[in-house]
């Protein structure tokens, strides 16, 4: 059914196609209800973590002020203060007008081993990638292990579709849903949460390498037998198929690194 605009949605410039007034179910995993007293800083660091895992493509609208406010608990007068950041930053831009909103803008050109290298200078790398292996093997097995509902089920079963008909500028992005839509069907919010967080750190580090075609090859078998496991209930196969494969993501970026 269709969703009815009020009239608070006419003054913003909201129109009812697409997200406007509802937060996709992509999002969800990454959008929650802060904690009193960092309202802001929280919303923020949410908001910051959906644009580095590049859920909403550059181009594309963000959900409405009122989704986003509701979703993370804050008021919109906070929501609109964070956008502003985000504006101020040129990570986002708002457009007045029927098909108004506040939309993604594409980030500066960066990449390289050059920028790989300043990127990592801020973080432990090893650290990071052990974490995401023991968070992701994790939600894998747990995955496998518990079973999956009929909607579970079909939800992955189209995150990994989406992967195969993915060209080529977006697969980073849906292979991100796809390994965001396991942890959330772990059934664990904090797991959900923290691979959000460290997924983030890595597509970071992604973003600086070139996407080799072999390497999305080798990608996709993977994640079909991933898949397949955990639909079969298949828990020790599901956990060594995520080990290996983010075995390979590891090995990419240190052989990037030497």
């Amino acid at each position: 059914m269709a969703k009815k605009i009020d009239s608070a949605d006419r003054a913003e410039g909201r129109t009812p196609d697409r997200t406007a007034g509802r937060t996709p179910d992509t999002l969800v995993p990454v959008l929650r209800t802060v904690r009193a007293g960092n309202g802001f800083e929280e919303a923020l660091e949410q908001i910051l973590q959906l644009l580095r895992l590049g859920l909403v493509p550059f181009g594309e609208r963000l959900p409405s002020e009122r989704e986003l406010a509701e979703r993370m608990g804050i008021s919109r007068v906070t929501l609109r203060e964070v956008l502003k950041v985000l504006q101020d930053q040129g990570l986002v831009e708002s457009r007045r007008g029927r098909y108004g909103g506040t939309f993604v803008l594409p980030r500066a050109a960066e990449g390289g081993e050059d920028e790989l290298r300043r990127r990592i200078a801020s973080v432990d790398v090893e650290d990071i990638l052990r974490f995401r292996e023991v968070l992701e093997v994790g939600a894998a097995g747990l995955c496998a292990a518990h079973g999956l509902t009929g909607d579970g089920a079909e939800r992955l079963r189209a995150a990994l579709a989406a992967t195969h008909d993915a060209q080529l500028t977006d697969y980073r992005r849906q292979d991100t849903l796809l390994h965001l839509t396991l942890a959330e069907l772990s059934g664990s919010p904090t797991l959900t949460a923290q691979y959000a967080a460290v997924r983030a750190t890595v597509n970071d580090l992604l973003d600086c390498i070139p996407l080799l075609v072999r390497n999305l090859e080798h990608s996709q078998h993977q994640h079909t037998n991933l898949v397949e496991a955990v639909l079969d209930g298949d828990a020790d196969g599901a956990r060594e198929v995520m080990r290996e494969h983010c075995g390979g993501t590891a090995a990419l970026l240190r052989g990037f690194l030497t």
